[in-house]
C-alpha cells in the first residue's frame, strides 16, 4: 500500500476498500440504545467518578443512594417479567377451563352475538384461542360463559 506524498490518499484500492468496509461495519455495530437498563445506568455511574474532582468528590450518600435506584430498578424489571408469565399462565388455565362450556363472543367481522360451545384451545399466539363450532376465536373476544345446558335424560324403554 501506497500513499500519494501530494494529496495524503490511499493509492492501494483493495486497502481503501476495506478500510471503507471495517468503518461501515463499526457504525453498524454501534446501535444507540433506546431503553435506559442497568448497563447504561452502570456506566453513567462510572463515569461520574472517573471525571469527578478530586478536590470535590462525589458525596457517599448520593453514591449509596444512585446504586440503590439501580438496585430497584433491577428487582422491577424482574417483577414486571414476573407479572407478565403469571398473566400468561392466568390465561391458559382460563381458556383451558372453557373447553365444553357454551361461549359467547361479538363476531369482529358482523359485529353480531354468536354463542357455541368451546371445543378446544390453542396456546400457539400470545393470546389463547378457543375453537367454537370450527372458528377460532381469541380469549379475549370471549364476553361470556355459561354451564353447558344438559341434555334432557332419556329414559330406556321398558318391555
Amino acid at each position: 500500500m501506497s500513499i500519494d506524498s501530494v494529496t495524503g490518499t490511499v493509492a492501494d484500492q483493495a486497502a481503501a476498500a476495506s478500510a471503507a468496509a471495517a468503518a461501515a461495519a463499526a457504525a453498524k455495530a454501534r446501535v444507540p440504545k433506546q431503553v435506559m437498563d442497568s448497563e447504561v445506568f452502570m456506566s453513567l455511574l462510572v463515569s461520574q467518578l472517573r471525571n469527578q474532582d478530586p478536590s470535590s468528590p462525589m458525596d457517599t450518600n448520593q453514591m449509596i443512594s444512585q446504586t440503590t435506584q439501580l438496585a430497584m430498578m433491577e428487582k422491577m424489571t424482574e417483577l414486571t417479567a414476573t407479572s407478565t408469565e403469571n398473566f400468561s399462565l392466568q390465561m391458559r388455565i382460563a381458556a383451558a377451563a372453557i373447553v365444553g362450556k357454551e361461549v359467547s363472543y361479538l363476531d369482529p367481522k358482523t359485529g353480531l352475538p354468536v354463542t357455541g360451545t368451546a371445543d378446544s384451545v390453542s396456546f400457539a399466539g400470545a393470546v389463547p384461542t378457543v375453537s367454537v363450532g370450527g372458528k377460532d376465536v381469541p380469549l379475549d373476544l370471549v364476553a361470556g360463559i355459561a354451564a353447558k345446558p344438559a341434555a334432557a335424560p332419556t329414559t330406556p324403554p321398558t318391555s
